[in-house]
């Protein structure tokens, strides 16, 4: 064969060998690709495949089943153990006069109760916590639970016990019932004119008169007694002093601004606690119970105790009881409910 045929025939195929590795480069079907190396390349991010949420109804404290808390009286101390060098400063008339407005109109017989326990004032709340947890409790079964449950208390503060609305009134507002008290024994004489210039306005006014519950008695120039028509029940009086001790507007009906609450049975077995007929000596300023002056002042306050004539006996210091029967046959299911969540709380 002549070298230039050779020569072309090696060209040719050197073009055709070209070619066809061109066509297969293009033909992904022939040189499949090559998986990347699982080295050569970070693996992708994992991701959950749901996000964990804390649940819908997340739980929460649970309200307040009262939207302010209930008011805790403190806890029983005796009366102060420094006691004040100095009385305070006496008060003016008129001062004295806003101080026992909201008393002037009580009767005699338990407005001298509040004003000789007014004297013992750090005893008021204990005392207005145990007559709440007691209400329930009536007459001579009241007597017994006051005896039985050996309370600590001064006679006078006991004396109340039967009226616990008085003496929450004196345990809402104990900047008042020291202040009261505090006149009691240092301005007894001006704090009882007080009472008188408060009672001669409500009756000059119209207010002040006999009543179904009350007697008005006009025993002479400052001394206007108010007595129960019944001595074994007293009504606590409500009114306004802004309204009693005021002219009333023209067409006002006088009659009704003073109201009364349930009566409160004292009788006999009271006498322990200074219930043997209390009376206050308005024309002397004495405080007189169970016939005998009640004589505690700012100078003998830390020593003195009136001499009862029925004293009342503490039991000897130990667990009260705090099982009171009622022996009223008429006793409605309410009181007898309360008295078995009362026992049940302390067994």
């Amino acid at each position: 064969m002549p070298r230039y045929f050779a020569a072309r025939l090696s060209f040719l195929a050197a073009g055709l060998g070209l070619t066809s590795m061109m066509l297969s480069a293009q033909d992904p079907q022939q040189y499949p690709q090559q998986p990347p190396d699982p080295q050569q390349y970070p693996a992708p991010q994992q991701y959950p495949q749901q996000q964990q949420y804390p649940p819908q109804q997340q739980q929460y404290p649970p309200p307040q089943q009262q939207p302010y808390p209930q008011a805790q009286y403190p806890s029983q101390q005796p009366y102060p153990p420094q006691y004040p060098q100095a009385p305070p400063p006496p008060m003016p008339p008129q001062q004295l006069d806003q101080l026992v407005q909201r008393i002037a109109l009580y009767p005699d017989g338990l407005l001298t109760q509040i004003l000789t326990a007014s004297t013992f004032y750090p005893q008021i709340p204990a005392a207005a916590a145990w007559a709440n947890e007691h209400a329930y409790l009536k007459g001579p079964d009241l007597a017994a639970a006051i005896q039985a449950d050996n309370l600590p208390w001064d006679p006078s503060v006991l004396a109340l016990l039967p009226f616990p609305n008085a003496l929450n009134m004196m345990a809402q507002d104990m900047g008042w019932t020291q202040a009261l008290g505090n006149a009691v024994l240092a301005q007894r004489p001006d704090l009882m004119d007080a009472v008188q210039r408060m009672r001669q306005e409500a009756y000059q006014y119209g207010y002040l008169r006999s009543n179904p519950y009350d007697r008005v008695v006009m025993a002479g120039p400052g001394d206007i007694e108010i007595v129960p028509v019944n001595p074994d029940y007293y009504y606590i009086p409500a009114y306004n002093p802004y309204v009693v001790f005021a002219p009333p507007r023209p067409g006002f009906y006088v009659g009704s601004a003073i109201r009364f609450g349930p009566g409160i049975t004292i009788g006999a077995a009271f006498a322990p606690f200074g219930w043997g007929h209390p009376l206050l000596d308005w024309r002397s300023h004495q405080i007189v119970i169970d016939n005998h002056p009640w004589a505690r002042t700012w100078n003998n306050r830390a020593v003195y105790a009136h001499p009862y004539a029925t004293p009342y006996r503490r039991p000897a210091p130990g667990a009260r009881v705090e099982r009171h029967d009622i022996h009223n046959e008429h006793r409605d299911a309410r009181h007898d409910q309360h008295r078995d969540d009362h026992r049940d709380d302390h067994h």
